[in-house]
């Protein structure tokens, strides 16, 4: 008998590009519930398709920009096209349970719907805040595009059944702003797979010919701080004159172009590369060569308390740390990383020097880094609460033996 069928919505990223929800299938399929994404195609990617037995409905991506006015045209042209995906298929049968996962804060009709129509249940997957993030990125509290997000946000904490916050500091919002009780909240945070994020063999042409190899990987956004990596490249080539060092920069954004074009500004060409996205298998390669990886997320209402995937994702492959001094950072990192003082570009480039130079630093905190993963953060310790949420929702029965094989099949 098929166990009970959950939909899951997201936006900002595609299945099973979304490293988080992909686990979050994949730990729901193996415990026995019948999972259907609705989510954007990401490259080539088919309009339907079944993955490792989580069925997917992709719609084409429209980004038309980042102004506030081409927010709103995406985020209703993608609230659109979900329903529409979200009836086809309901035509399989009715949902037990819809999760939302967000930016952005939109898809409670959505739930709400549903809910009046079938009785499914709505779990809120809080992965941003959306009002912050529109603060760190055009500033102020007062603007009536700001204080509609923050109506987007309560409305949906307030229509969940429950709440799964990435962290604590998530889960207090959920409670203190948005009036949710304790126990409808639960956290549930990103963890990697240390059995599939592990450190390998090393390549040393990717330090092309210099003796240290720096990398960030993550989205490159407003918000990401990849510019400060550039600056902080700026002061450790051109004025502390380390012409030892490269930095490679995976990954892509709103920002990318701009940041190349600093690159390029500043003449670092030869030391700074900017690989795009890239598959896995660059990724692991490049990870186990580095010796040191870039948390450089500036100080902001947003970014303070958010937990950053890079972070631990560097852990896993025993690269020691270097970041600004934010709260959920420290909380993720621990003794792993170095803590800078936030936003401070010189101070921030020093500390890559200092920590390349101090190689018996770096092996200590990369060990402590990896043992934190293995023993607090992986995902097989954060999927017992994931499944404990779908559980009391459904009545359905989760054995967590049974999802002991799905680590071996998550996505980057």
């Amino acid at each position: 008998m098929t166990g009970p069928r959950v939909l899951i919505i997201i936006q900002n990223l595609w299945v099973p590009f979304d490293r988080r929800v992909w686990l979050e299938c994949r730990a729901l399929v193996a415990a026995g519930y019948d999972v259907t994404v609705v989510c954007p195609k990401g490259p080539g990617d088919p309009s339907y398709e079944v993955l490792d037995g989580v069925t997917v409905h992709k719609y084409k991506a429209y980004a038309p920009g980042g102004s506030k006015v081409s927010f709103v045209w995406e985020y209703a042209y993608s609230f659109l096209l979900t329903l529409r995906l979200v009836f086809r298929a309901r035509r399989a049968g009715r949902f037990d349970v819809l999760q939302a996962c967000n930016p952005p804060d939109i898809f409670w009709p959505i739930a709400m719907l549903l809910r009046r129509l079938d009785g499914t249940r709505f779990v809120f997957d809080h992965h941003d805040l959306c009002p912050e993030l529109f603060q760190s990125r055009f500033g102020g509290t007062t603007s009536l595009p700001y204080k509609g997000l923050r109506f987007l946000e309560r409305t949906t904490h307030r229509q969940a059944d429950h709440v799964i916050s990435t962290n604590d500091s998530y889960r207090r919002i959920a409670i203190t702003r948005s009036g949710k009780a304790n126990h409808d909240v639960t956290v549930v945070r990103t963890g990697p797979d240390p059995d599939k994020l592990l450190r390998g063999a090393a390549d040393e042409s990717l330090r092309r010919g210099h003796r240290h190899l720096v990398t960030y990987i993550g989205v490159m956004g407003p918000q990401d701080g990849v510019d400060i990596v550039v600056r902080a490249a700026d002061h450790i080539v051109n004025e502390l004159g380390r012409t030892d060092i490269a930095f490679t920069l995976m990954g892509g954004g709103d920002s990318f172009d701009d940041v190349v074009a600093l690159r390029d500004e500043l003449g670092l060409g030869e030391h700074v590369e900017f690989t795009g996205r890239v598959p896995d298998e660059t990724v692991r390669a490049v990870m186990s060569t580095a010796d040191l990886g870039l948390s450089p997320d500036p100080k902001n209402p947003l970014n303070d308390v958010s937990t950053m995937n890079k972070t631990m994702e560097y852990m896993a492959f025993e690269l020691p740390v270097v970041a600004f001094d934010l709260v959920e950072t420290k909380v993720s990192a621990a003794d792993a990383a170095v803590y800078v003082e936030p936003n401070d570009v010189a101070q921030y480039g020093e500390a890559i020097v200092a920590l390349l130079d101090d190689e018996v630093r770096r092996r200590r905190m990369a060990k402590l880094g990896r043992e934190r993963i293995e023993q607090v953060l992986a995902w097989k310790h954060q999927q017992k609460a994931y499944l404990g949420v779908y559980d009391q929702l459904t009545g359905h029965v989760s054995h967590l033996g049974d999802v002991r094989g799905l680590h071996d099949a998550t996505g980057s």
